[in-house]
């Protein structure tokens, strides 16, 4: 009986001691002495350390953005400004209306007034002297090319509606004793335009050859007309 107790105490004694020990190091884990503190749980789901101060959170930017409209870039025509930019500049043939006005008779000269009349939208202006030449029925020029008439151009500004003239003149053929012609039209080119406009001619014969066959042309000025 002896031999058989002694063994079994033994083991008693072994349990006891693992119980002991297991209990002593729960208690410590508890103490908190041991490991990283834990950050408080609102502080994970903002994605926030313990260590973060003001501003370095994960809020919405507020400085405004340079390229929207409201930052006043110098790239920003809105408003009245882009209405101001707009500059008006010569006219041009497709803006333009031309007339052949009344012949006004006078010292053995035939006078004629060339009007270009602006049929835009806008203003523009017209600076010096129109280009004309007669043609006959195919479109062949007639006589050489009108000669420029001493004078001082002036830019004549052309606000919608407004017109232009200039004056076409040539001594008449029944006196000059020039050899003549009947032109279909006249054309008649903007200054600083290289497309005419074309106007049919009923006013009778021109003089295109011969020493008085001269044909001249005045630089344009307000108004339609003498």
């Amino acid at each position: 009986m002896a031999n058989t107790s002694r063994p079994v105490h033994r083991t008693v004694l072994l349990a006891s001691g693992l119980a002991v020990l297991g209990l002593l190091s729960a208690c410590g884990g508890e103490s908190g002495t041991t490991g990283a503190p834990r950050a408080p749980d609102s502080a994970r789901a903002s994605g926030a350390t313990p260590d973060s101060g003001p501003g370095t959170g994960t809020g919405t930017a507020t400085h405004p953005d340079p390229t929207s409209p409201a930052a006043g870039t110098p790239g920003d025509t809105s408003g009245p400004a882009s209405a101001s930019a707009r500059t008006d500049g010569r006219c041009h043939t497709s803006e333009l209306r031309v007339a052949v006005g009344r012949v006004d008779p006078g010292a053995g000269q035939r006078n004629f007034p060339l009007v270009l009349t602006n049929t835009s939208g806008r203003t523009c202006t017209v600076y010096g002297y129109p280009g004309a030449a007669f043609v006959d029925a195919s479109g062949k020029q007639l006589g050489p090319d009108p000669e420029r008439a001493p004078g001082s151009p002036e830019r004549v500004t052309l606000p919608p509606g407004a017109s232009a003239w200039a004056g076409l003149s040539f001594s008449s053929p029944e006196i000059s004793g020039a050899r003549t012609a009947t032109p279909a039209a006249l054309l008649v080119t903007p200054p600083d335009e290289r497309q005419p406009v074309k106007v049919g001619w009923t006013a009778g014969e021109v003089p295109v050859g011969g020493n008085a066959s001269s044909v001249s042309v005045t630089a344009l000025e307000p108004g339609s007309g003498p």
